[in-house]
C-alpha cells in the first residue's frame, strides 16, 4: 500500500506500507527525510554502509545525507518520507525540536523504541494518516503537516527518555541540539570546540560540561566522528582521491587527514578503502 502527496510547489510526502508490496529505498526521492517504523516485523537495513537491526516497535530517522539501503517485501514496515518543501524541520525547529536530535547526518541515528501503550498511539496516528491521504481536498496538505508534526513531537518525547539524563532541562537540551546543527553546517572548516562555543556564546568548558553531564559524549568527539563519517562516505561513495577528500574536509595535507582518520577509526583511509572493496 502506497500513498503519495505532491502539490504544485514540489512538496512531497509519502506513506508506504510494505506488508503487501516490494519496496526499495531507491524509489524514494533522495532529497527526502525518512522515518522507518518496524511496525510488526523486524528488519535489517543499511545506513551509510553500516548494518542496523530495527526491532519490532522501533523507529529510525534518516536525513537526505544518509545513504539508505533498504529492500523489503511483504513485511509490516512503514516508511514515512517528506522533503523540505513539504516540511522544513530547520525552519520550523521551534515547533517540534527534532532538528539536531532525531535528524542528524550520523551513520548511527537515534532509534526510538515504543512501549505497548505508545505503539497503540502510533497505530492510531497511522490510521489518521491513511484517512487524510484518502481525503483529497484543498486542506489535505495542511492536515498531513499537522499529523507529521504530531509524529515528530511524540518521537522526540519518547527519545528524550533514553538520554543519559531524562530530566535534562530544556535549555541544556537546546544547547546540545544547536551544537549538533552547527557541527552539521561547519564540520568541514571548523574542527575546534572553541569555534562552536563562540557561536553559541558559551565558554568551551561550559559546553564540554553540558555534554559530559547530559550526553555522555564530549563535543570534540562529536566533531571528530562527524568528520570521519564524511570521510568514510566520500571514500565509499565518491570518486574523489585522498587529497581531494582531505581538502574538502578542511585538511591542508592528505597526510594530516590520514593521521586524523586513523587516530579515530583505527584504520588509514587507504586501508578503509581496501577493506570495503574486498
Amino acid at each position: 500500500m502506497e500513498y503519495y502527496y505532491k502539490d504544485d510547489h514540489e512538496s512531497e510526502f509519502s506513506l508506504i506500507d510494505a506488508s503487501e508490496i516490494k519496496f526499495n529505498a531507491d524509489s524514494i526521492n533522495e532529497t527526502c527525510y525518512k522515518i522507518i517504523w518496524a511496525k510488526d516485523d523486524e528488519i535489517s537495513l543499511g545506513v551509510d554502509g553500516c548494518r542496523i537491526l530495527l526491532k519490532k516497535g522501533q523507529l529510525l530517522f534518516t536525513t537526505p545525507l544518509n545513504n539508505l539501503d533498504l529492500e523489503v517485501e511483504n513485511a509490516k514496515i512503514i516508511i514515512y518520507s517528506f522533503n523540505r518543501s513539504f516540511y522544513c524541520i530547520r525552519d520550523h525547529d521551534a515547533e517540534v525540536s527534532c532538528n539536531g536530535f532525531l535528524f542528524l547526518g550520523s551513520s548511527m541515528p537515534i532509534i526510538v523504541g515504543l512501549t505497548p501503550k505508545e505503539e497503540n498511539s502510533f497505530n492510531l496516528l497511522y490510521d489518521f494518516f491513511v484517512e487524510e491521504f484518502e481525503t483529497v481536498d484543498h486542506i489535505q496538505g495542511e492536515m498531513l503537516i499537522v499529523l507529521l508534526k504530531r509524529l515528530l513531537i511524540k518521537s522526540v518525547r519518547i527519545a528524550r527518555k533514553n538520554l543519559p539524563k531524562e530530566d535534562m532541562p530544556q535549555g541544556k537540551f537546546d544547547i546540545i541540539r544547536k551544537f549538533n546543527l552547527l557541527v552539521e553546517q561547519h564540520f568541514r572548516e571548523k574542527h575546534k570546540v572553541s569555534e562552536y562555543a563562540d557561536i553559541l556564546n558559551i565558554s568551551p568548558k561550559s559546553l564540554s560540561n553540558v555534554f559530559l553531564r547530559y550526553y555522555n559524549q564530549s563535543p570534540l568527539k562529536v566533531i571528530s566522528e562527524r568528520i570521519c563519517l564524511e570521510g568514510e562516505r566520500l571514500i565509499r561513495f565518491s570518486d574523489k582521491n585522498m587529497s581531494e577528500i582531505a581538502y574538502s574536509l578542511g585538511f591542508n595535507e592528505a597526510s594530516h587527514f590520514s593521521k586524523f582518520f586513523k587516530k579515530h577509526t583505527g584504520k588509514s583511509p587507504k586501508q578503509y578503502k581496501t577493506d570495503i572493496s574486498n
